[in-house]
């Protein structure tokens, strides 16, 4: 995992929190954790909160550092423990805190079922394990703490650009299969909003095509990545020595699109920001000279 590469006033009007600084970030499992929190961490990064990952109790947690040198800790139930994967519990439970200053401390969300039969649950725990609504809710507490370096927009993230629906482009069969050859689809698509791209008319426009393909929870990478994971976990159900190699160079692929990822995930706003060049004056044409008049002879 390499660090933020546009952490300058010069690469965005609203830097995002850089990455922990500690020997872990260039691990592989804690590169793992943390492309597993991205869902988490990446919205509060934007809003210019540093994010790590640390263990707790019993599970990994976030811990968010925020202006006042209080803390937010963002974790999954720890008492009992989550039996879910990291990443993905079955609920949420965020908390402010304070290393000096106990009365600061408030739960700022919870939404992690409750194992008493007869205990009333907060209203949030029909959320479950979803992000989103534990971002906003983060977001709006901290909003009138005053607790946020980069404000929320009034309508919701910046990086959330309405795009005209992608038209579907027409199958295409492969050679040699002409009565039921296989259709690309997933390519014509990606080929299709690539052909968006070329034909983008401002960079704002390219940066919403990029969004496309960098979000770091729906985005085309992070999927992709998915996707040869899960190829991986097929391969070993053979229980076959090549099924164990195969599944091995499929998970290696899945992690370089993690990490390309993370090197590009500023590339969106960097690319926001650009300036289209200023074309040249236009020089005057000088008119041209009419053509000599013939001599007449006599």
């Amino acid at each position: 995992m390499t660090a933020d590469e546009a952490n300058t006033p010069d690469a965005r009007a609203t830097p995002i929190a850089p990455l922990p600084d500690h020997r872990d970030v260039n691990m592989p499992w804690w590169q793992e954790l943390w492309r597993r929190h991205t869902h988490i961490t990446t919205p509060l990064r934007e809003r210019g909160l540093p994010c790590d990952i640390e263990f707790g109790l019993s599970a990994y947690i976030v811990r968010v550092t925020l202006p006042d040198d209080s803390y937010l800790i963002i974790s999954p139930p720890q008492e009992p423990p989550s039996e879910r994967p990291p990443g993905d519990p079955e609920g949420w439970i965020a908390t402010r805190e304070h290393p000096d200053d106990q009365s600061l401390f408030e739960v700022l969300y919870d939404s992690a079922p409750s194992d008493n039969p007869g205990a009333t649950e907060r209203p949030e725990a029909r959320h479950g394990g979803s992000a989103q609504p534990l971002i906003e809710a983060i977001n709006h507490r901290l909003a009138q703490l005053d607790l946020l370096p980069h404000p929320v927009p009034p309508h919701g993230s910046p990086h959330v650009h309405p795009l005209q629906p992608m038209r579907r482009p027409p199958a295409r069969e492969a050679p040699g299969t002409p009565d039921r050859g296989p259709v690309y689809a997933y390519g014509d698509a990606l080929r299709d909003l690539t052909d968006r791209l070329n034909g983008a008319q401002s960079h704002a426009n390219a940066a919403a095509l990029l969004h496309q393909i960098l979000e770091p929870t729906d985005g085309l990478l992070t999927q992709l990545g998915e996707f040869f994971e899960a190829a991986g976990e097929k391969a070993k159900e053979a229980e076959e020595d090549d099924g164990f190699d195969l599944s091995y160079d499929l998970a290696d692929a899945a992690a370089e699109i993690r990490s390309l990822q993370e090197v590009l995930h500023v590339a969106e706003d960097r690319m926001r920001a650009l300036t289209p060049p200023v074309p040249a004056p236009q020089q005057p044409s000088t008119p041209a000279r009419p053509p000599a008049q013939a001599r007449h002879t006599r």
